[in-house]
């Protein structure tokens, strides 16, 4: 990819978030240059999304080393919060189409990261039942209303009411 396919695409990816955080379903109606289809579209998104929990996760996870098990748990938690908070159009672009087939295979790969990096699971583990605690992960921690006045205030609570 040239540096001008990788501009072409981010700007397509920054045109259908800023056309998400209007309306959410629009966005989807028409796939934008240079992406062949919408699974190419939500591979890429999620990928961005990946890139940047990576990163929170990892810096995150610098902080608690040779800590308490609990302490990965919240950090990961936290991490994945304010990853979400700091891109709302993103993660519920993401959510809304989580049953498309194209985003199984990165969904699986996200919870796998997060169960590991949370201390739930480990590597060795067959994929299979480390992605189900990562699936399992997630949902807790939106099911788990936030305790920490600064996260009290995230976009992320207008986009999963339950946080």
């Amino acid at each position: 990819m040239s540096w001008n396919d990788f501009h072409q695409r981010q700007q397509a990816l920054a045109e259908v978030l800023d056309s998400a955080r209007r309306d959410l379903t629009a966005a989807f109606d028409t796939v934008p240059s240079p992406f062949r289809d919408t699974d190419e579209l939500l591979t890429a998104l999620h990928h961005k999304w990946m890139q940047q929990l990576t990163g929170r996760v990892e810096v995150a996870l610098i902080d608690t080393e040779n800590g308490p098990h609990d302490d990965r748990v919240k950090a990961v938690t936290m991490a994945w919060r304010r990853t979400a908070g700091a891109n709302p159009g993103l993660r519920a672009a993401l959510d809304v189409h989580s049953a498309n087939p194209a985003l199984s295979e990165a969904t699986e790969r996200e919870h796998r990261l997060l169960a590991i990096a949370a201390g739930l699971a480990d590597e060795h583990e067959p994929p299979h039942e480390v992605a189900r605690v990562g699936r399992t992960f997630v949902q807790l921690l939106r099911a788990t209303p936030i305790t920490n006045r600064e996260d009290r205030r995230s976009p992320l609570r207008k986009l999963i009411p339950s946080l």
